[in-house]
């Protein structure tokens, strides 16, 4: 059964931390590139970052870069987006998503909520 669950979301005052896990099973994460997309009260979804499992290269949005990073533990099946130095405007829904890089087939989680106070 494919699952992906996010968790770490919070409540955190700016310039505070937050460490979200994507947790996956039933796919075989080399396969697919990693992406965290949010989506602000009234907002669209935007993409955050990316990240291909097979040579780990990682990509931001401008507006997270070196603030962001995200990353995966050799073999396992979590993947993680640290979160530093956060601001109100990060304040959104974090949602993981999985895209397969032979079909383009996208599996999506159901979020976690980020909420950063003044």
């Amino acid at each position: 059964q494919l699952q992906i669950v996010e968790s770490g979301g919070g409540l955190v005052q700016s310039g505070g931390s937050l460490r979200l896990s994507c947790a996956t099973s039933g796919f075989t994460l080399e396969y697919y590139t990693i992406h965290w997309f949010r989506q602000a009260p009234g907002k669209e979804r935007e993409g955050v970052s990316c990240m291909r499992i097979s040579d780990g290269r990682t990509k931001y949005t401008e507006s997270v870069k070196g603030r962001f990073t995200m990353a995966r533990i050799n073999g396992r099946n979590t993947v993680y987006l640290q979160m530093n130095s956060l601001k109100p405007e990060d304040t959104a829904v974090y949602y993981c998503n999985l895209r397969a890089t032979y079909d383009g087939m996208a599996y999506w989680g159901k979020g976690t909520l980020v909420t950063v106070s003044l």
